[in-house]
């Protein structure tokens, strides 16, 4: 794996953390080290605000967007040029299927940058609202979107590439300058994109830094310190409560991508082979560790029986294990911890009344695997709407099935919970599969197996699932200002 990066990206120079600081990488499908990354310090962290306060103060960067266009072109081509090295380095890292670098955790946002470059050229950065004459006085006047200014850009470890390209992809293509501080669990993937922006761009210097370190605390001075104009967050409600106490301090605009607990409703004329396919590759994907997948399965009482029979046989049709293997779905989870923190929700849930219709326990696997951070793929019944595992973001291969009785009673289960961040209907009638829809409290929805994931689809959540949109001309303009002028005529 030629791109282990072990240097930090700040002011344009790859560098090493402050006193050669380093911590330990871990393979997650084998418990194994697999090298080192950079262990930034505060120090790091605080030069790399200022250079980002420099580069977007002093020099032309955020008003020149052909020049970033082109930028943002020449990363997609780096990251291409590359895309062998960093698949494999990526399966190593994070744990997933190299299934799966195919689509979300590689080529999909790597595609994006592609996206938000065309999205610059055509984007509108100024509006003629025409003539006017408020008070009397003629005036002309004009809309103007401005970049925000420096980002911080706090990410988590499940979906790297996915999630630090859509918070640097747009942040760049506005204009503005950032601050990446990755997740301790997958410090190479932003450090990858440091060296390429570094090595293969012309992007200017302090434009783009990248930090990490295994300090999960550090990124809070990109919450507090006055330099940084907006704080892009990705990760757990519970955090996101605190990055937006922290903004609020400097009344920080802040981007808040939060977590779920997502519903899979199958109505009574749903095809039972079908509904089971679709929840059953959402549990498995990546072994549960998206925020947009659908855990919790909503099947009419009538149907209770048969539609867990059909997910149980679905589920141990999809490969899981070794995620090197291309037959495989699912993989490890990304730690001990939420290994540990995964089963400890399965335990509750039994605790709770419900029951391990499949799985339940740590995956057994053998030889170099035998140290993976694997949970069986699961399935309980007789979950109550109201537990524990039917409330919380559990974060693994864990689907909880829950009896409804008809659309209206799906309807408010889907809906209650904290969260709005996803869901699906599945139904024979689709007209009816759409109202169902439309009144569930969620930003994104997957209608009879439609996806909605692209770089110009917008995502986010309601409620407690977040604040704003990523991708999509949305997610560009999460990372503008709105400047309206008059002038006098």
């Amino acid at each position: 794996m030629s791109l282990q990066e072990h240097r930090l990206l700040i002011d344009g120079e790859l560098c090493e953390a402050e006193g050669g600081a380093t911590y330990e990488n871990l393979n997650p499908a084998t418990g194994q080290v697999i090298g080192v990354a950079p262990d930034a310090s505060a120090g790091d962290l605080d030069r790399a605000i200022g250079a980002a306060r420099a580069a977007f103060d002093n020099t032309d960067w955020s008003t020149n967007a052909e020049f970033r266009a082109r930028c943002l072109r020449q990363l997609q081509e780096a990251f291409e040029s590359h895309s062998d090295e960093i698949r494999e380095m990526t399966v190593a890292e994070v744990g997933c299927p190299v299934m799966l670098t195919h689509g979300a955790q590689l080529d999909v946002p790597v595609s994006g940058l592609g996206y938000y470059a065309d999205t610059v050229d055509s984007y509108e950065w100024e509006t003629d609202m025409g003539e006017a004459k408020p008070f009397g006085i003629r005036s002309r006047r004009t809309i103007r979107r401005e970049a925000v200014g420096v980002v911080g850009a706090i990410t988590p470890w499940n979906f790297p590439h996915q999630i630090n390209l859509a918070k640097v992809g747009p942040a760049l293509g506005a204009g503005c300058t950032i601050v990446l501080k990755a997740a301790p669990d997958t410090p190479w993937a932003a450090n990858v994109l440091g060296r390429l922006a570094a090595t293969e761009t012309d992007i200017p210097a302090g434009v783009l830094n990248t930090i990490t370190s295994a300090d999960k605390l550090i990124g809070a001075t990109l919450c507090t310190d006055p330099r940084v104009d907006l704080v892009s967050f990705t990760g757990s409600t519970g955090t996101g409560r605190k990055v937006m106490e922290a903004a609020a301090q400097s009344i920080k605009k802040t981007f808040l991508e939060l977590g779920g607990k997502s519903a899979y409703i199958v109505l009574d004329d749903a095809d039972a082979t079908i509904a089971a396919m679709g929840v059953a590759f959402q549990i498995m994907s990546h072994s549960g560790q998206g925020c947009a997948i659908t855990t919790r399965m909503l099947v009419p009482r009538e149907r209770h029986d048969e539609m867990v029979d059909a997910v149980v046989a679905m589920i141990n049709g999809i490969g899981w294990g070794d995620p090197n293997d291309p037959a495989n779905f699912a993989g490890p989870l990304i730690s001990k911890v939420q290994q540990d923190r995964v089963l400890g929700y399965i335990d509750t849930a039994v605790a709770e009344g419900a029951t391990v219709a499949l799985g339940g326990k740590a995956g057994a696997l053998e030889g170099d695997l035998a140290g993976g951070f694997f949970v069986e793929p699961t399935v309980l019944t007789g979950v109550d709407q109201d537990s524990t595992v039917a409330q919380e973001e559990i974060f693994g291969p864990v689907l909880a099935v829950i009896s409804h009785d008809g659309d209206d009673d799906a309807v408010a289960i889907a809906n209650n919970s904290q969260f709005g961040l996803s869901g699906a209907v599945v139904a024979g009638d689709v007209e009816r599969a759409r109202a169902v829809a439309r009144r569930v409290r969620t930003g994104t929805m997957g209608i009879n197996g439609g996806i909605f994931y692209s770089p110009d689809m917008p995502f986010g959540g309601y409620k407690q699932s977040g604040v704003g949109r990523e991708m999509g001309v949305a997610g560009l303009e999460e990372y503008l200002e709105i400047k309206s002028m008059a002038e006098g005529i």
